[in-house]
């Protein structure tokens, strides 16, 4: 098996544990301010324990909120709250090989439907069936291969 083949299972196993994450709403006031309201404490206490003013941590609050905050202050931030920050990716196709899948077959089919049109306008139209087949087998080696050109 290929280094690259073992790669993507281990990371698909990590994934999996993730995956159940997505269906988790995050709460309308972001993670930091609810967690810290439901904690009880104020926006003084938390400024304490992160060494900054009250100001700096609504701001820190409004950029977890709008999506702009950094990693390093969310790990920060949840530190002072006692609690981990967990972070990771998760494919949308629920693994790597279903994302590796559906790019090789959109390559696949772009490349096939290219020498497909040449063909028809030399007048050497291949057969619906031929082109199903050289689809399958061009999803097959891109899938084995994983060229970068499955990424543009």
């Amino acid at each position: 098996m290929s280094t690259k083949k073992i790669q993507i299972e281990q990371l698909d196993k990590k994934f999996k544990i993730y995956s159940s994450t997505l269906k988790v709403a995050k709460p309308p006031t972001g993670w930091i301010k609810a967690v810290r309201l439901a904690l009880g404490m104020t926006l003084q206490q938390l400024a304490n324990k992160l060494n900054i003013t009250k100001q700096s941590v609504m701001d820190v609050e409004r950029r977890e909120k709008e999506g702009s905050i950094t990693i390093k202050t969310l790990r920060e931030t949840a530190k002072a709250l006692d609690m981990e920050l967990v972070y990771g990716l998760v494919p949308k196709d629920g693994t790597l090989d279903n994302l590796i899948e559906r790019k090789a077959k959109e390559l696949a089919y772009k490349i096939v439907s290219r020498t497909s049109n040449t063909m028809k306008l030399e007048d050497q139209e291949n057969s619906n069936e031929r082109i199903e087949k050289a689809i399958n087998d061009r999803i097959a080696t891109l899938k084995h291969e994983i060229p970068k050109v499955l990424w543009d």
